[in-house]
């Protein structure tokens, strides 16, 4: 039982006409848990990675530059089908939901299978343009790297739009389901070849193609499962509607340039650090994935909005969706405090488990200790506030934002405090935390203005 006080606080804060608090609950506990195995698991898998040494965590740490842009390039896809799913879900559009699960799936996977064939094909190409001169045994860990990533898109691809389609229509503990079995198989596979078959980044690529096909072939068992709730014959309708696809294209594509720059604005940076040695990716790499413990909960909260505002404006709740911008951005900012609380007291103990020469160990501790600081601050009005204003629909302010402040601030910034003042990593990081500033301080006042909720998707 919940206390009266408890009950009546959240219920102030958070219930609406659309959705209550104990509705929003079962939204978020299984993207939390999601978030955790996710987060959890690439730290591991990083820790693993190491034992094969520091050139194969820095030639993860640069495919894995390219990995972001591609998989951002899919997920915001499959966040324009959550969205289009998420909007079709109510007593007027219900037999438009299977169709367009169907479509957001068509729509991923083909953008998929593209990226993946031109990427395997000229993966050499695309690893010499960017990082130039490297060392040719680093060269060669991350084209055979680079190339299982490429085979393993298409699978993630259908798990990816499945599960955002099953969010779209609330059903989080599915996709939880799919998202822990990914990760939990990549791990296992990753202890068995890389730990005790010894067999390095050909053991972490091997591990990547094998779990993301068994999440695919699940993601369609759960899709036809789905068909019981929203019968629609497969043989008297379409299989893709390009209505719908153009729908998805009109949130999802925007997004997806979005990524595009934005991640490549990423990929420059990360050629910046590159160029400072084999070291200093290390040291990013391992604190980006420290990092990303520190923001499970925050992360959570973001995808957890995307559902609940178009729900909310696709019901003409414009109440429920501001309010719950509003608490969920202090909840976000709450998270860092109490994740640094918890955690930095451990974080010496914690990044010597990786084994880091003493000058890596005392950067990425500086990083830690800067980065906890500034997302307190910083990430919700940076992140999350624009994940509500892309579900509501408003598209281009929030796409134009971040391709500027990613290029103007960023990685222009960047050049100057990591390479031209010598900062090295920390000035890369520094550059970042001035460009989430930036966004937070236009993405706020764009929130305030409600001129994010004159963007009907669903008609």
């Amino acid at each position: 039982m919940i206390p009266k006080r408890v009950d009546a606080f959240l219920e102030k804060h958070f219930s609406g006409k659309t959705m209550t608090y104990r509705n929003i609950t079962a939204l978020v506990l299984p993207l939390f848990v999601d978030q955790m195995f996710l987060a959890c698991l690439n730290l591991f898998n990083t820790l693993i990675i190491s034992n094969s040494g520091l050139e194969a965590v820095s030639a993860v740490k640069m495919v894995d530059s390219i990995n972001s842009l591609v998989l951002n390039v899919l997920v915001a896809l499959a966040t324009g089908g959550t969205i289009v799913v998420a909007h079709c879900n109510r007593e007027k559009e219900k037999k438009q939901v299977y169709p367009a699960m169907r479509s957001a799936v068509f729509l991923v996977c083909t953008v998929a299978m593209v990226l993946g064939i031109v990427i395997s094909i000229f993966s050499p190409l695309i690893l010499a343009v960017l990082f130039g001169q490297i060392p040719v045994s680093l060269m060669e860990q991350a084209e055979q790297y680079m190339f299982g990533s490429a085979v393993s898109y298409f699978g993630f691809s259908i798990m990816e739009a499945v599960c955002g389609a099953l969010r779209g229509v609330g059903r989080t503990r599915s996709s939880l389901v799919l998202t822990i079995t990914m990760h939990v198989t990549y791990f296992g596979l990753n202890y068995l070849f890389i730990t005790i078959g010894n067999q390095g980044i050909r053991g972490m690529m091997l591990s990547m193609i094998i779990s993301r096909y068994l999440a695919a072939g699940l993601a369609v068992l759960h899709l036809l499962q789905v068909k019981r709730d929203y019968p629609q014959s497969w043989h008297h309708s379409k299989w893709i509607d390009m209505r719908l696809i153009r729908k998805m294209f009109t949130v999802g594509g925007p997004f997806a340039s979005e990524q595009i720059f934005f991640n490549g604005g990423k990929i420059i940076t990360q050629t910046y650090i590159v160029g400072m040695g084999t070291l200093a990716i290390a040291t990013d790499a391992i604190a980006t994935a420290l990092t990303a413990i520190f923001q499970i909960p925050a992360n959570t909260f973001a995808l957890a909005i995307v559902t609940i505002v178009g729900r909310c404006i696709a019901n003409h709740d414009s109440e429920q969706a501001k309010k719950s911008v509003r608490s969920f951005v202090v909840m976000t900012c709450a998270s860092f405090l109490f994740m640094g609380v918890v955690l930095l007291p451990f974080l010496q103990s914690i990044v010597s488990v990786f084994g880091p020469t003493e000058q890596i160990e005392r950067d990425i501790f500086v990083l830690m200790l800067l980065n906890t600081a500034m997302q307190g601050f910083l990430w919700a009005g940076s992140f999350l506030v624009p994940a509500a204003l892309r579900a509501a629909g408003d598209l281009k302010f929030t796409s134009a934002t971040g391709l500027v402040t990613m290029w103007v601030v960023r990685v222009a910034l960047g050049y100057v405090l990591g390479v031209v003042c010598g900062l090295d990593v920390l000035g890369i990081w520094l550059a970042m935390e001035f460009e989430w500033a930036v966004r937070a301080v236009m993405y706020t006042v764009r929130f305030r203005s409600r001129k994010w909720m004159t963007h009907p998707l669903v008609v």
